[in-house]
C-alpha cells in the first residue's frame, strides 16, 4: 500500500472513532439553552459502584422526567445538581418518572424516588408510567411504608406542611402517545425483553431523544429514532457474549442487543449522537467470579469502554459515545 493511501486510510479510521468535540459530555451551564440527557445511571445489575443503576434524565429548563430509576437514582441526581450544575434534578423537583420495564435493576430506586423526593420538598405526587403491574408494585411500596407515611405526617409529624408529597398516580400504558405538557411530547414504543417492556421517545422544542431500555434489536426502536438527536441504547459487548455459558448466552440472544446488532441498528435508526448504556463490565472483583471463570479465559485487561470503543467503531460510522454517569448531552 502506498504512503499516501496509508494516510488516507488512517485518516477515514480516525475520522469514524473520533467523536466531535461539540458532541463530548459538558457541564450543564454549555446546554443552559437546550433540552439535556443526563446519564444518571449506566450500570447493570452487577453492582459497580461506580456506575449506578440504570436511570436517565431528560431536562428541560427547570422541568426534569427520569426514564428509570434504578438504585443510587436520588443520590445521582444530587450529584448532577451539586457536579454538573443541573439544578433541575433536586431530588424535591423529581415528579415525573417513566419505567422501561419492571426488572429490579430498573426500579430498585422506586421507593427511594417517592420518599426521598418527598421530604425533600416534593409537595405534589408523584407521575410515573410504565407497564403492567407498576400499580400493583406501587401500592406494595406504600403498603410497605405505612408506617414511615403515617408518622411524618401526623400533627406532630415533619411532613405535615407537605403531607401528599408522598402520593404516586401509577400509570399503566400502551404503546403511543403516552404523556405531555407544554415542553415536552413522550411516546412509547414496544421493545423486546423477558417481560413487557417499553422504550420512550421524547420530542421537545429542539430535540428528539430516544431510550431503549433493556431490548432485543426491534424494528420499533429504529422507526423511533428515524434520524433522531439522540439515541440512548444498550450494548453488549460481543467479547463476552460470545464465550458466556449456554444459560446467558442464550438470554442475551433473545433479550438484550450485541455491539454487532446496535451497529447495523444504529446505521438504520441514523440517530445525530449514539449513546450506549447498561453493558457489563470486565472490572475484576465486580463480575462475580464464577460469571468470569465460566468465560473460557475471556480478555479482562482491557476496559470495558475500551472493548466497547473497538466493537462498534468497527460496525458503526455515525457519532458515538461510551455513557458514564454523570455525563450530560
Amino acid at each position: 500500500m502506498r504512503i499516501t493511501q496509508i494516510m488516507r486510510h488512517s485518516a477515514l479510521l480516525l475520522a469514524l472513532t473520533v467523536i466531535p468535540q461539540q458532541l463530548v459530555s459538558q457541564p450543564a451551564k454549555e446546554h443552559a439553552t437546550r433540552t439535556m440527557v443526563v446519564l444518571l445511571g449506566t450500570g447493570t445489575p452487577v453492582p459497580d459502584p461506580d456506575r449506578s443503576g440504570p436511570a436517565t434524565a431528560i431536562v428541560i429548563g427547570d422541568s426534569a422526567y427520569l426514564v428509570d430509576f434504578g438504585p443510587g437514582v436520588v443520590r445521582r441526581a444530587q450529584a448532577a445538581v451539586l457536579d454538573r450544575g443541573v439544578t433541575a434534578l433536586e431530588p424535591g423537583n423529581l415528579k415525573v418518572a417513566f419505567v422501561t420495564h419492571l426488572h429490579s435493576d430498573h426500579t430498585a430506586g422506586y421507593s427511594d424516588l417517592i420518599f426521598t423526593g418527598w421530604t425533600s420538598g416534593r409537595s405534589t405526587p408523584l407521575e410515573v408510567y410504565g407497564p403492567t403491574g407498576l400499580n400493583s408494585m406501587t401500592e406494595h411500596i406504600l403498603q410497605a411504608y405505612r408506617i414511615d407515611i403515617e408518622t411524618r405526617t401526623n400533627p406532630e409529624g415533619n411532613q405535615r406542611a407537605i403531607a401528599d408529597g408522598w402520593k404516586v398516580n401509577a400509570h399503566e400504558i400502551k404503546p403511543g402517545v403516552i404523556y405531555k405538557d407544554a415542553k415536552v411530547t413522550v411516546t412509547a414504543f414496544a421493545t423486546r425483553h423477558a417481560m413487557e417492556s417499553y422504550g420512550y421517545r421524547f420530542d421537545t422544542p429542539d430535540r428528539s431523544i430516544v431510550i431503549s431500555g433493556d431490548t432485543a434489536p426491534t424494528e420499533e426502536t429504529i422507526k423511533a429514532c428515524n434520524g433522531c438527536d439522540v439515541l440512548v441504547h444498550e450494548a453488549q459487548m460481543l467479547e463476552l457474549y460470545e464465550k458466556m455459558p449456554e444459560r446467558l448466552h442464550s438470554f442475551v440472544t433473545k433479550y438484550h442487543t450485541t455491539t454487532e446488532q446496535l451497529g447495523a441498528l444504529a446505521t438504520k435508526a441514523r440517530p445525530k449522537l449514539l449513546i450506549v448504556y447498561h453493558t457489563i463490565g470486565f472490572r475484576p472483583g465486580i463480575v462475580p467470579p464464577k460469571f468470569l471463570s465460566s468465560m473460557n479465559g475471556v480478555a479482562a485487561s482491557r476496559s470495558t469502554a475500551e472493548v466497547l470503543q473497538e466493537e462498534i467503531a468497527s460496525r458503526y460510522s455515525g457519532p458515538f459515545v461510551i455513557g458514564r454517569d454523570l455525563d450530560v448531552y
